[in-house]
């Protein structure tokens, strides 16, 4: 190739990341071959020796030229320089191309797992937030509209189920990767008597991979992945979008702590949500790095192409975006500062407990649902129109208008009616599993705490 060509092809770019995994790929399979007495027990512990001085000397003492494609040329170049020819003996009854897609998954499947730590940890915090606020009354909003009164510390929850289910994916994908394809070689395994077994047991793998073909070529392990850290930042995503809503004065809710926040070049008076922006933004990367990869999967034949080798560029991006925005986001969510009154403000004006009103008319008067429906939404029109908050609603002004609708005069008594239209007495009352109560929030964090203390004991934490 001409020089030009030998860079354009060339992966030593992006081959950083699997330095380590390369050594290790390495010395799993020379010790199976020596083990298997398929090269001589010397060459081997040459072998050997020159691999574990190459992980103590570290990625910068490999050189680089022109001719050297990739990482495992380079380090083959290393380990010749030390022993001599025989380093070659390396390379028996094995190719690049399980060599690659071995490297590949034993990095990745560390990245999963520290992804699935970060995860843990933010949940953890959210969590512990959400003790802070059991009683602490919020709004909750459909179509960014009041909608009922909710805590903090429940919706703080919810995002911490989506997280549990952003985990569990990488979960069940990790079963996909941790799967052994040494021993493949090129795509038709070998004619020498390798033990497959003894590479995945040494590598840590779960099983090897019953194709070859398979083995060489298939890189679905990776779009699963980056499916997975896309979902991942689809969560932070909206948690930036409520937290940049939730700051402006409009909403008022939260203060943003300086260190995730900064000013305008001309406007002193502002405070603008820097980081949370930027986050929403960056986590979209992480969905075109899933295009991509998908795109470049979609029209590969059987069995090894070149094309692969740009797919890793890519998931180690989806990576390191994912990774370091479940940073921020993380450290940015657990310092924000909720103001409390303006929570309960907002929970208690424009009628968000009018449900409740209506359920009330169901259980004690035995009307139909939507009859309670119909009288309480001309109670709020009609309330609206005239100025009217939720504590000058009287039994009487009920009874006023069911008789203006033509039904029969409820007879509410006036403390059932303002129990039902006050926020927090609303919120305690939703008792049901899943729901909104200071109650049923402690059972949802005692049963969070019980999965986060499994999942940490299982990551060795």
């Amino acid at each position: 190739m001409t020089d030009e060509a030998a860079e354009y092809t060339s992966s030593l770019e992006f081959d950083k990341i699997i330095f380590e995994a390369d050594i290790k790929t390495n010395f799993a399979h020379t010790l199976m071959l020596k083990e298997e007495n398929i090269i001589d027990d010397e060459i081997a512990d040459n072998i050997l020796g020159a691999l574990d001085q190459l992980k103590e000397d570290g990625y910068n003492e490999l050189v680089f030229d022109p001719s050297v494609e990739d990482i495992h040329m380079a380090i083959e170049n290393y380990v010749t320089d030390k022993i001599g020819p025989t380093a070659g003996f390396m390379h028996t009854a094995k190719s690049r191309n399980d060599q690659v897609a071995t490297d590949v998954r034993l990095v990745l499947r560390d990245k999963i797992t520290e992804t699935q730590i970060g995860i843990l940890e933010f949940m953890e915090g959210l969590v512990e937030k959400a003790g802070e606020h059991l009683e602490t009354v919020f709004i909750g909003y459909t179509h960014l509209q009041h909608a009922q009164p909710i805590t903090i510390a429940h919706h703080l929850m919810a995002h911490v189920q989506a997280l549990k289910r952003d985990y569990e994916r990488l979960e069940d994908t990790y079963k996909r990767v941790n799967l052994n394809p040494l021993g493949s070689a090129a795509m038709t395994t070998t004619s020498f008597p390798i033990n497959r077994q003894l590479t995945t047991d040494l590598l840590g793998f779960d099983a090897y991979l019953e194709n070859s073909m398979d083995g060489v070529s298939s890189r679905d392990f990776i779009s699963e992945t980056v499916f997975d850290l896309s979902a991942l930042c689809t969560t932070l995503s909206k948690i930036c979008e409520e937290l940049i809503l939730w700051s402006t004065y409009e909403f008022g809710i939260i203060e943003m702590a300086d260190e995730y926040s900064s000013t305008s070049s001309i406007m002193p008076q502002k405070k603008n949500p820097d980081v949370a922006e930027l986050a929403r933004a960056k986590s979209t990367i992480v969905n075109g790095e899933l295009v991509t990869i998908l795109t470049i999967l979609k029209a590969i034949p059987y069995t090894y192409n070149r094309d692969l080798q740009e797919i890793t560029p890519h998931l180690w991006n989806a990576v390191k975006v994912t990774q370091d925005t479940l940073s921020i986001v993380t450290k940015m969510l657990l310092s924000v500062k909720f103001k409390e009154d303006r929570c309960l403000e907002l929970a208690g004006t424009n009628f968000a407990t009018a449900t409740d009103l209506a359920d009330i008319m169901v259980r004690e008067k035995q009307i139909p649902f939507r009859t309670a429906h119909k009288i309480v939404g001309r109670i709020v029109n009609e309330a609206t129109a005239s100025g009217l908050k939720e504590a000058d609603i009287t039994s009487e002004y009920i009874d006023d208008i069911a008789s203006e609708l033509g039904f029969e005069k409820l007879g509410l008594e006036d403390d059932l009616v303002q129990k039902a239209l006050n926020p927090l007495e609303n919120v305690k009352m939703r008792t049901v599993p899943g729901g909104p109560s200071p109650a049923m929030v402690e059972i949802a964090r005692d049963n969070i705490k019980e999965f986060l203390n499994e999942e940490f004991e299982k990551k060795g934490i």
